[in-house]
């Protein structure tokens, strides 16, 4: 009896002892998945989200009583908070197979939910430094309330990314983070194109999901509708600060309006080539999908900017092309390293630059400006 209870007590030990085992590998994967999404997070390039810092005595200094109507009915919205309830996972949220998802897709799927976190988390930061630093109560309270969504924003896709074993460590990221200094009008025209494109895009997916469910191979996607209409409103906020400065909307100023738009409309057109197998689950065409979310936002941007690209210029997409290409040119040659293959990205380099200035220069629309800004979702 006695030598039966000790084989049971041996095996019970050494079943606990492999479980030990199991879980701290589990935990050490854990911290190499978080140290590999917050590592791609961490990255600096044109393509990948960045941080902002700003003149924030600048903006505490704006004036919004040249729009006060439109400020206090945005700020009344952006108070009653509709979507307070709304990033959480409920029964809608079905169970992600992970493990059998396949390869390529799962990679081009992380390499998106993390983009898309430093995405929202990057706004999350500035704004609530504004919220820190400034004492005009009309602009502390907007940017508390931005800083609010885009941490929801940032958690949700954050908690999505554990299911899949990963996640970006955001607090490393706010103290290690490289930050670029842009000027406080170029801060207004980079995301106000940034909450009205991320609109776009989001409600482009979730209407045609909509109509093909069969392609929605993760539950983040339901979540999208309401989800861009925070979006949407914060795009609303920072048409109505330059809608407060007629000179941001003028003059040479268009000239930086242009090339912001062709910067954000090419830079996103390069980045989902990049994910060929994401858009095929989704059962996009992306050159379908990035023509319609440029529409989309040519026509939200006409309530603030005088200007639109002419995206059905002859010229326009096989420009485009010539850029994803040369993008792909240049990783190769990142890659192969040597000699040839720094020859090979520098070549491409220059053929970039030359579409991007070959896109800047296709002339624009131009149109006059609505006596009011404000808009509502629509799509």
């Amino acid at each position: 009896m006695n030598v039966q209870n000790s084989d049971l007590a041996a095996d019970a030990r050494a079943r606990a002892s492999t479980a030990e085992e199991g879980l701290a590998i589990q935990e050490e994967q854990a911290k190499l998945d978080s140290k590999f999404a917050t590592d791609v997070a961490m990255q600096n390039t044109l393509l990948t989200p960045r941080f902002y810092t700003t003149d924030f005595d600048q903006l505490d200094a704006i004036d919004v009583s040249p729009v006060r109507r439109d400020w206090d009915a945005l700020i009344a919205e952006m108070v009653a908070d509709p979507n307070k309830g709304h990033f959480k996972k409920t029964e809608d949220w079905d169970h992600v197979d992970w493990e059998g998802m396949e390869p390529q897709l799962k990679k081009e799927f992380i390499d998106f939910l993390i983009s898309s976190c430093t995405a929202e988390f990057s706004g999350c930061v500035l704004y609530k430094e504004m919220k820190r630093r400034g004492s005009n109560k009309d602009v502390t309270q907007l940017f508390q309330l931005m800083a609010r969504d885009e941490a929801r924003h940032a958690g949700f896709i954050n908690d999505a990314l554990r299911e899949a074993g990963v996640a970006v460590n955001l607090g490393f990221l706010t103290q290690k983070k490289k930050y670029t200094f842009f000027r406080p009008k170029f801060i207004y025209y980079a995301t106000y194109l940034s909450e009205k494109i991320g609109y776009a895009r989001y409600i482009t997916i979730f209407r045609h999901l909509q109509a093909h469910p069969e392609h929605r191979f993760h539950p983040i996607f339901k979540w999208f509708e309401e989800w861009c209409n925070d979006e949407f409103r914060h795009g609303e906020a920072f048409a109505l600060l330059m809608k407060t400065d007629p000179k941001l909307t003028s003059g040479v100023n268009v000239w930086w309006i242009k090339f912001f738009l062709t910067a954000v409309f090419a830079t996103m057109y390069v980045r989902d080539h990049q994910r060929p197998a994401f858009h095929k689950a989704l059962g996009v065409d992306p050159d379908w999908y990035g023509h319609e979310v440029f529409r989309k936002t040519s026509i939200l941007s006409e309530q603030i900017f005088p200007i639109t690209l002419d995206i059905d210029h002859p010229a326009w997409q096989p420009t485009l092309e010539g850029l994803s290409r040369a993008n792909v040119a240049i990783a190769k040659g990142k890659k192969e390293g040597g000699v040839a293959g720094r020859l090979r990205s520098w070549s491409n380099q220059a053929k970039a630059a030359w579409c991007f200035a070959r896109l800047y220069t296709i002339p624009a629309h131009r149109h006059e400006l609505p006596e009011s800004t404000r808009l509502e979702p629509a799509y």
